[in-house]
């Protein structure tokens, strides 16, 4: 059941329409329970009318609950004046679902309007249809407050559950740029090695290429030894150049990497969004025809800046992302409300700020990060387009 629960929760139009065929089976009940005293084809008409509806009730809920109260009040007074021994459908729990349905999915302000028009409806009964007045009020009340608490219920329910689907993306994200940031060190430390590799093998073959070359005549076994040593220093050099370029085998070339560009930065905004971080985005000029690198460059600039911000701005914290494109440059502006104590990359000991500063000297780009006057965190870069 929980597996059958967790597939409903990613198919709403299936559980909708499971719910509309129960609403359909209990009719067909009462129908065939009191079909003596009821006109057949009028009460299933309406009974179809009621419940098919409700299938859609998340993809057009004003509608759906606009037609689910008309048809209501319609088969209310068809049934009445066909003289049906039986008045009423239980189908018209459809009202309460759709209360529910425009509280947690539309706003508070359309389930208040609709509220009051099923007040109204009850009230409107009441006197057309000479109802018990206490028992149709209380039941009536009870019902749709259920209704409205469990919209508020499940509507913060949600809400809780994407806030922290948010921040547990965020956290990957974080994650993620943390092993980058190890696979780049190393990658930085194999380079290094690489470096020494050839710059010693190829330095000692020319030392001893050079010897070989006075000795060749004058002292054929010392130039003989100077090529054996050649020999053996080109070996090792090659050996450990084989083994250092095999761990670099894996690093992408510039043509492989992913072009973010609008999209990424949209996406990047309303993920932060989602958790809790107000962020507004403004974009002047296409980032969509530059280079990967510094699309990517952009990308992490932001996703970085945002992510310290959502970490060290306190209560409430808003951003403003600005990335501006120019013939020459791409120029990205990223700042806080500065409610914070302390928006730094640098805070807990991190190497945002650093990562952040190696990865615009790579780009041949310039940073500035600091406090402005106005008190708030500003990340400024740079970055040549060629």
């Amino acid at each position: 059941m929980r597996r059958f629960s967790l597939w409903l929760r990613g198919q709403p139009f299936v559980a909708d329409a499971l719910l509309a065929l129960g609403l359909f089976v209990v009719e067909i009940l009462v129908f065939v329970s009191s079909v003596d005293g009821l006109n057949g084809p009028l009460f299933l008409v309406f009974s179809v009318v009621l419940t098919v509806p409700v299938a859609w009730r998340r993809r057009l809920p004003r509608s759906i609950a606009a037609l689910a109260l008309a048809t209501t009040l319609t088969s209310d007074i068809a049934g009445r004046m066909a003289g049906d021994a039986y008045n009423g459908h239980p189908a018209a729990l459809a009202l309460p679902i759709m209360l529910y349905t425009l509280v947690a999915y539309v706003g508070r302000a359309q389930g208040a309007v609709y509220a009051v028009a099923l007040a109204a409806y009850t009230v409107g009964s009441l006197f057309l249809f000479d109802q018990p007045v206490l028992t149709t009020l209380l039941f009536g009340a009870l019902l749709y407050a259920l209704s409205w608490v469990a919209a508020e219920f499940l509507g913060a329910r949600r809400a809780y559950d994407e806030a922290m689907q948010a921040r547990l993306i965020v956290a990957e994200y974080d994650r993620d740029r943390r092993a980058e940031d190890a696979v780049h060190m190393e990658r930085t430390r194999i380079a290094r090695e690489l470096h020494d590799v050839i710059a010693h093998g190829v330095s000692v073959m020319v030392v001893q290429a050079d010897g070989a070359s006075y000795a060749i005549r004058r002292n054929p076994e010392r130039a003989e030894q100077a090529v054996a040593n050649i020999s053996a220093t080109g070996r090792l050099a090659l050996a450990e150049l084989r083994r250092t370029v095999a761990l670099l085998r894996t690093s992408p070339e510039s043509d492989d990497m992913p072009q973010y560009g609008t999209a990424g930065l949209a996406r990047v905004v309303e993920m932060m969004g989602r958790a809790g971080l107000n962020v507004e985005l403004e974009q002047t000029g296409n980032l969509d025809d530059i280079s990967p690198a510094i699309s990517l460059g952009v990308h992490r600039l932001v996703q970085e800046s945002l992510t310290n911000v959502l970490r060290h701005a306190g209560h409430a914290p808003r951003a403003v992302v600005k990335v501006v494109r120019e013939d020459e440059v791409v120029t990205v502006e990223i700042s806080d409300n500065g409610s914070g104590g302390g928006t730094s990359s640098t805070g807990g000991g991190g190497h945002g700020l650093l990562g952040m500063r190696e990865r615009v000297a790579v780009l041949q780009g310039t940073l500035q990060a600091g406090r402005t006057p106005h008190g708030n965190w500003l990340v400024r870069a740079t970055l040549p387009i060629e």
